[in-house]
């Protein structure tokens, strides 16, 4: 029973390792020195490269990438900008993200910011499923740059995806990225390792971001942390101490074991699922954040959500399939749903307390 999984592994692996294969960059960094690790047309290339220097692209379609001098550690709380938009779980489908961001004007035709001081956050997982993850990756990476120069910001936040790729859990990469570490003699956890351009740059993000007036993260807060003050900087850096840890590890961290499990910001799904938060419950969470609003992406809907009279957004639209996403946008004091075809209309609060959704029951 176990052989045909593996033989289907194995095919999907030898559709990938041929000479159509392209991929890259990984800049891994090794004392005074680093290389960008390509592969193109299935060969593997090596480039030196210098921190804050552009990177030559042999292949691919990514295009004027440059490396950060530092990657410093991300913001816990900013203020309210003057305009926001929000989607979450790209899940390796760099093409869907880039089109919805271009029908709604966040980037121009070539893929540019074009936002100005506007803001941008991902809630979390661009890792897993689809095939183009690296894309993605260096897609927010250099947008980030693009936004800092504008005046304006990108901000990505954690998922759960992340956090298991970067302890080694890969049951759900795509073949193609197995192809790729075969390639290139690392493991695909290791292609994000600390030494690692990309693997410093997510190791230093936030798993829990307060914009102005709302909070942005990927599963949601659960009602019980409402019981003491919510510290954001804290939940932030208990993150960053432990993300790689394994399940035993963690164990031995009560408190990182429970921000990492079920009921932690990345895993949390209470705001949809059964039994679900009640409105008090959330009520008492904004009181503690300071905050009007959470949105938050991991559990997919069909389109935007909002639930609890607008206290709580669900992001996840769904892009993970690779043909449909949304984005959600704040801006002139209210809340926006963004399609695929560019069009826009105004996100109602809803009547949602709490109770049983449609389709639960």
């Amino acid at each position: 029973m176990r052989l045909a999984p593996l033989l289907l592994s194995l095919a999907c692996l030898a559709t990938w390792a041929d000479d159509s294969l392209n991929d890259g960059p990984y800049v891994i960094h090794q004392g005074q020195t680093s290389e960008a690790a390509w592969v193109c047309q299935g060969q593997v290339q090596r480039l030196p490269v210098q921190a804050g220097g552009k990177l030559a692209i042999p292949c691919g379609e990514l295009k004027g990438l440059a490396l950060n001098r530092s990657n410093p550690v991300a913001p816990d709380i900013q203020p309210q900008p003057q305009r926001w938009a929000a989607l979450s779980d790209i899940h390796g489908q760099a093409g869907v993200f880039q089109t919805l961001l271009k029908a709604q004007g966040v980037i121009d035709g070539k893929g540019n910011w074009a936002w100005g001081k506007g803001v941008l956050v991902i809630a979390g997982d661009i890792f897993d499923r689809g095939p183009t993850v690296n894309e993605a990756l260096w897609q927010v990476y250099q947008l980030e740059q693009q936004a800092r120069a504008a005046g304006g910001a990108v901000h990505f936040v954690l998922g759960n995806h992340e956090a298991m790729v970067l302890r080694g859990d890969l049951r759900y990469i795509h073949p193609r990225y197995q192809a790729v570490a075969q390639l290139l003699g690392r493991s695909y956890d290791q292609l994000y390792g600390r030494d690692t351009e990309l693997g410093q740059w997510l190791r230093n993000r936030a798993t829990v971001l307060k914009l102005g007036d709302t909070v942005f993260l990927h599963g949601g807060l659960h009602p019980e942390l409402a019981q003491a003050a919510i510290d954001l900087k804290h939940i932030n850096q208990r993150f960053r101490e432990r993300l790689g840890a394994s399940k035993a590890e963690l164990a031995q961290d009560p408190e990182a074991s429970y921000l990492m499990g079920s009921k932690g910001p990345l895993w949390y799904r209470g705001y949809f699922l059964p039994e679900r938060a009640t409105l008090a419950d959330v009520n008492a969470l904004l009181d503690r954040l300071g905050a009007r609003r959470i949105v938050v992406g991991h559990t997919t809907q069909r389109e935007l959500v909002s639930l609890y009279g607008g206290r709580v957004i669900g992001v996840d639209a769904g892009i993970k399939d690779g043909e449909r996403g949304e984005l959600l946008l704040w801006q002139d004091g209210k809340l926006w749903r963004g399609t695929m075809d560019g069009r826009r209309s105004e996100l109602a609060a809803g009547e949602d307390s709490g109770g049983v959704l449609p389709g639960q029951e």
